[in-house]
C-alpha cells in the first residue's frame, strides 16, 4: 500500500476491492472462445475455436455521453453498463457481425468500489443480453481531472462475420420494406439537448411524474438501451437482410440513409409504430416542431432492417419469437432522403 499515493488521492486499496466485488460478474459473461479472465494484461479470445471459413472482424467503440449526468443526480448506477454495451453491439450487428468480446473503460474522480459494481454488473448484463464476453478493461482514479462523484464510461467490441454475409447496404434497392424494431426509449442520444430541456429550461425534479410516464421523469430517462443483437442473429439465419442500421444520434435522417445504396431514400410511414411518450412529454416542453424531433432522438424506433417484399412476413414472425415489437413502417424509395407520409 502506498500512503503517498493515497495522500494524492488515489486508493490502490479500493482498486483492489472494485476487482473483487466485479469478478462475480465478469464472469457471467463466459461464451465459447473466451480465454482469460480479467487480470492479465492482455485479453484473450480464440477466434479459430469459432469455425469461420473467411472471417472478418468488425469492431466499434463508444460511450454513453451525458446520460451520464443523470445518473449522478439520480444516484442509480446499475443501467448506464448496458447503455455502453448496447451502443457499441449494436453498431456492429448493423454490418451483420456477431459480437465476440467486449472491454470497458471507467475513468473516476474517487473509487469507490459499490459504485464500481454497480457500473460493471450494468456491463455484464448488457454482455449476456448480447452474448459477448467481457475480457477485460480498465478502472482509472484520476483526482482533479473529475469531481469525486463523478465518472465516464466508455467501451469496445469486436464481432465477427464471414466474409460473403457482410450487410454493407448494396443489396438495397427501391420497393424494399423497412420494418422498423421498437426502441426502449430515449437510449443514449440526445441528452445534452434532454437536460436542457428539463433541468435547464424548465428546472423540473428529476423525482417527477408525468400523467404519461408509468414511472419517474429520472427513471423513465435512464431505462437502458435496448440490444437488438440475438433477435438480428436469429433473423439473419435465414432471411437475405439488405440493411441494417441503428438509430442513433441524428435519429431517422442521419442513421437510416447509411444502409442504403446512394440515389436511394426512404418513405415513412406516420402512425405505424407508437412513439413512446416520453418522446411525447420531451416535445411538449421544448415546443420542437416533430419534424426536429426526427432528427435528434430515434423516435420509438431503434433498429431498422429493410428486406425484399417476399421476406416481411417470416422476418416479422421470427422478431416476435424473439420478443421484439416491430413493425412495417415505410418502404425504400428511388430518391435521396428521408420523406414521412
Amino acid at each position: 500500500m502506498s500512503n503517498r499515493y493515497e495522500e494524492a488521492g488515489v486508493s490502490l486499496e479500493a482498486g483492489y476491492e472494485s476487482v473483487e466485488r466485479i469478478k462475480k460478474h465478469v464472469a457471467r459473461t463466459f461464451r465459447p472462445g473466451m480465454v482469460s479472465g480479467i487480470g492479465s494484461f492482455g485479453g484473450l479470445f480464440d477466434l479459430a475455436s469459432l469455425g469461420y471459413q473467411e472471417p472478418m472482424l468488425v469492431s466499434g467503440t463508444d460511450g454513453v455521453g451525458t446520460k451520464l449526468k443523470l445518473a449522478f443526480m439520480m444516484d442509480k448506477h446499475d443501467t448506464i453498463g448496458q447503455d455502453v454495451v448496447a451502443m457499441c453491439v449494436n453498431d456492429v450487428i448493423a454490418q451483420g457481425a456477431a459480437p465476440l468480446f467486449f472491454l470497458d473503460y471507467i475513468a473516476v474522480g474517487k473509487n469507490y468500489p459499490k459504485k464500481i459494481e454497480q457500473i460493471v454488473k450494468g456491463v455484464a448484463d448488457g454482455c449476456v443480453q448480447a452474448n459477448c464476453a467481457l475480457i477485460g478493461g480498465e478502472t482509472a482514479e484520476m483526482p482533479d481531472m473529475y469531481d469525486v462523484d463523478d465518472y465516464d464510461v466508455a467501451g469496445f467490441t469486436v464481432g465477427c462475420v464471414e466474409k460473403k454475409k457482410i450487410i454493407t447496404g448494396e443489396k438495397t434497392k427501391a420497393g424494399d420494406v423497412v420494418i422498423g424494431l421498437a426502441s426502449s426509449g430515449v437510449h443514449s442520444n440526445g441528452f445534452s439537448l434532454v437536460r436542457k430541456i428539463i433541468l435547464k429550461d424548465h428546472q423540473i425534479d428529476l423525482n417527477a411524474k408525468f400523467d404519461e410516464l408509468s414511472d419517474s421523469l429520472g427513471n423513465t430517462l435512464l431505462t437502458p438501451t435496448r440490444i437488438y443483437v440475438k433477435a438480428v442473429l436469429e433473423v439473419l439465419k435465414t432471411i437475405d437482410v439488405h440493411g441494417i442500421a441503428h438509430i442513433t444520434g441524428g435519429g431517422f435522417h442521419e442513421n437510416m440513409p447509411r444502409c442504403l445504396n446512394p440515389g436511394l431514400g426512404i418513405q415513412i410511414d406516420m402512425g405505424s409504430w407508437e412513439i413512446l411518450p416520453i418522446f411525447h412529454v420531451l416535445q411538449k416542453l421544448s415546443q420542437m416542431p416533430q419534424s426536429e424531433m426526427f432528427h435528434v432522438f430515434n423516435m420509438g424506433i431503434g433498429m431498422i432492417l429493410v428486406v425484399a417484399e417476399s421476406d416481411v412476413e417470416k422476418t416479422l414472425a421470427i422478431l416476435q419469437q424473439c420478443n421484439e415489437k416491430a413493425s412495417v413502417i415505410g418502404r425504400v424509395i428511388d430518391q435521396e432522403g428521408i420523406y414521412f407520409q
